[in-house]
């Protein structure tokens, strides 16, 4: 695989969220600062590319958001200096749930996904309010993985990192000098205490990212990467529309 260079990769897309800004005629950008690898990327990009760049750090039950995430999210918006801005989600979480018990007896998996798509709902309601565009952080692993929450962090204006690779983003980041410790924690959605990426899918993101980039893998690593896949193509899809005969 040819080296990237990072220091090009930063200039054109810098250029290119500048151009996108422009077109669109909104005034700045907001996105989600959860203290971790993506975001961090996209705050640094998005800030470079934008003086009006907002983050929200938006926690929501639990306590990792609260502690390890949110110290992290800040190091990063100190470091690069991004406005931040923290809205505590949970109550309005707590409600919801609260809500739903009279229309269903909501899954665990429903559950999980509340917290995305609160932020979802939030990051669009500052946008709409303030003129802003909002920044997606999700990366191709993931994607290929269906590893997002459809209408939740799946939903955005642009996405300056789509097309990189979970190993390819700490590598970026290490060329910006990133605080350390954005590179040394373990990938996590923060959804629940606990909870980080892989040990969820049950395969390393080096052996998604070796598939992707060198169509190489073992057949057990393979195997939960086809299962992944497969039942998440309804994320990668446009939605179906009725066009008639």
């Amino acid at each position: 695989m040819t080296a990237r260079n990072w220091s090009d990769e930063y200039t054109r897309r810098v250029e290119w969220i500048r151009a996108l800004l422009s077109e669109s005629g909104a005034e700045g950008i907001v996105y989600g600062n959860s203290g971790g690898k993506d975001s961090a990327l996209v705050g640094i990009l998005c800030k470079a590319a934008c003086d009006n760049t907002v983050g929200l750090i938006m926690p929501c039950s639990s306590r990792r958001n609260f502690h390890l995430d949110m110290e992290d999210g800040l190091a990063v918006a100190a470091q690069y200096g991004i406005e931040t801005r923290v809205t505590d989600l949970t109550a309005v979480r707590e409600q919801e749930l609260s809500v739903l018990q009279g229309a269903t007896n909501i899954s665990a998996l429903a559950v999980a996904n509340l917290a995305p798509r609160l932020r979802m709902l939030t990051l669009y309601a500052v946008a709409a309010s303030e003129n802003r565009l909002v920044a997606g952080t999700g990366n191709r692993s993931e994607a290929y993985m269906g590893y997002f929450t459809k209408w939740g962090d799946g939903a955005h204006d642009f996405n300056p990192i789509g097309d990189l690779t979970v190993t390819e983003i700490f590598a970026f980041l290490a060329y910006l000098k990133a605080p350390q410790q954005i590179i040394d924690k373990a990938p996590s959605a923060g959804l629940f205490d606990g909870q980080t990426d892989e040990t969820e899918m049950g395969v390393t993101y080096q052996a998604i990212d070796d598939w992707i980039l060198n169509g190489k893998g073992t057949e057990q690593d393979l195997e939960v990467m086809r299962r992944f896949h497969d039942k998440s193509e309804h994320k990668r899809r446009p939605i179906p529309v009725y066009r008639g005969e």
